[in-house]
């Protein structure tokens, strides 16, 4: 139940949720798949949330039917990161969690997805993956970069992935699933760190 495909400019809204904690896992296939694969699952996946009532925001009907409008348009090394990140959708939270057979947490997907996207390592925790790379500012956001909220009431204690159009995946907190949020809704709008940028050539990134 977890692939999905991006590029530059589409994409989904999901629910806003707080905090971080523990989750149960879950045993799914591998996430590498054929291109026609994860657009084909990606449909599966957003009619599945699309006809679930928890998965529901107030702004979704309409991102729902815009979602697919550029999927073909897949090119570069930021593609590389959004397919890997968007077919980690569905797997369960965990805190701790690094690999998407017991669950991920949310720096453990961040983790996961570069370093199987472009073999780089990053530190394991949110707050020391907020040192690496450059910063960036909101309106400078571009597919692939890393946005950083504070929802533990503590600066830098959740990461995402930026898809674009004002969107991100991340791995929520406990009793949630690897999904994609609206940057613009409010409670991400409140506490919104800022944002970094890692280039695919930093192979082992450096805290700076």
């Amino acid at each position: 139940m977890r692939a999905c495909l991006l590029a530059a400019g589409l994409w989904i809204s999901g629910t806003a949720f707080a905090s971080d904690l523990t989750l149960a896992a879950q045993d799914l296939p591998p996430p590498q798949q054929a291109l026609p694969q994860v657009l084909q699952q990606v449909q599966q996946q957003l009619a599945r949330q699309q006809a679930s009532p928890t998965a529901q925001s107030p702004d979704n009907s309409n991102s729902f039917s815009a979602a697919f409008a550029r999927l073909h348009d897949l090119t570069g090394r930021a593609s590389e990161l959004a397919v890997q990140a968007l077919s980690m959708l569905g797997i369960n939270y965990r805190y701790g969690g690094t690999s998407p057979e017991t669950g991920l947490d949310c720096s453990g997907l961040v983790q996961y997805v570069f370093k199987e996207a472009w073999g780089t390592d990053l530190p394991r925790t949110a707050a020391e993956i907020s040192h690496v790379g450059e910063k960036v500012g909101k309106s400078d956001l571009r597919p692939g970069d890393l946005v950083f909220y504070n929802t533990l009431r503590r600066s830098f204690s959740h990461v995402g992935i930026y898809l674009g159009d004002g969107k991100f995946i991340h791995s929520p907190s406990t009793g949630g699933q690897v999904r994609i949020e609206s940057m613009d809704v409010s409670y991400w709008k409140k506490r919104f760190n800022g944002a970094r940028r890692i280039a695919a050539e930093d192979n082992n990134a450096e805290i700076r």
